[in-house]
């Protein structure tokens, strides 16, 4: 790896090399368990990936979901020793790993690598804060809408991507604090208010933005 002038981001994340290297998992493929030792940074290039928690008393929970251009497993950087969650493929999957010695040397020296990680740090932030706030203020229902409009990747233009099959309604279900016949309500309800529309992909609809910025819920 060169490191310096001619430094590029994408050469990094996308090149195996001394300290790092790039991995495909098949879908349900775990990348790391809960407990693992955590000695590297990942760095998902292409795919979507399922967060896992277990608890001591056994009963596990979907916490979140790691995108394409999205770091993982940085909590080595702050001192974890093993890694807090398991991760899973939720479809085919193409992950950049890179040691934790050659992520704290590549932050350290090269700058736009350092603020393009802290970007990330920030936004994931940000997200936690809404989710914390979502969880605490809105009901089961405005959860659900907000979360599939984040799935959907609803842009500026209106413009939102198909939600594949491989994110069921236990996953959803298990995000917003809620169970699997509660979100199948809502899905159905959504679908007959014209706000969504699925058969196998599942196709969000400008107009439920709408109801994260109204104070009741809306009725069929």
């Amino acid at each position: 790896m060169k490191l310096g002038f001619d430094f590029d981001h994408r050469e990094f994340l996308t090149k195996p090399g001394v300290g790092k290297s790039v991995v495909r998992f098949a879908r349900d493929q775990v990348i790391f368990s809960q407990g693992d030792n955590a000695d590297s940074v990942f760095f998902l290039l292409d795919g979507r990936i399922k967060v896992v928690v277990l608890s001591a008393q056994g009963k596990e929970a979907a916490t979140g979901l790691v995108h394409s251009g999205q770091f993982f497993g940085d909590g080595c950087l702050v001192g974890d020793e093993t890694r807090c969650a398991t991760t899973i493929a939720m479809r085919d999957c193409v992950v950049a790993s890179i040691s934790k010695s050659l992520m704290v040397e590549t932050l350290r020296t090269e700058p736009d690598f350092a603020a393009m990680f802290i970007r990330h740090l920030l936004l994931r932030n940000r997200g936690m804060e809404e989710d914390l706030i979502d969880q605490l203020f809105n009901s089961s229902e405005k959860r659900l809408a907000r979360l599939l409009l984040r799935l959907s990747k609803l842009d500026n233009a209106g413009e939102a991507q198909p939600i594949a099959p491989h994110i069921s309604q236990e996953t959803l279900a298990e995000m917003i604090g809620t169970t699997r016949s509660r979100v199948s309500f809502f899905m159905n309800k959504f679908r007959k208010l014209g706000l969504i529309s699925y058969d196998r992909n599942i196709e969000v609809h400008p107009r439920l933005s709408a109801m994260l910025q109204d104070h009741s819920e809306i009725r069929s």
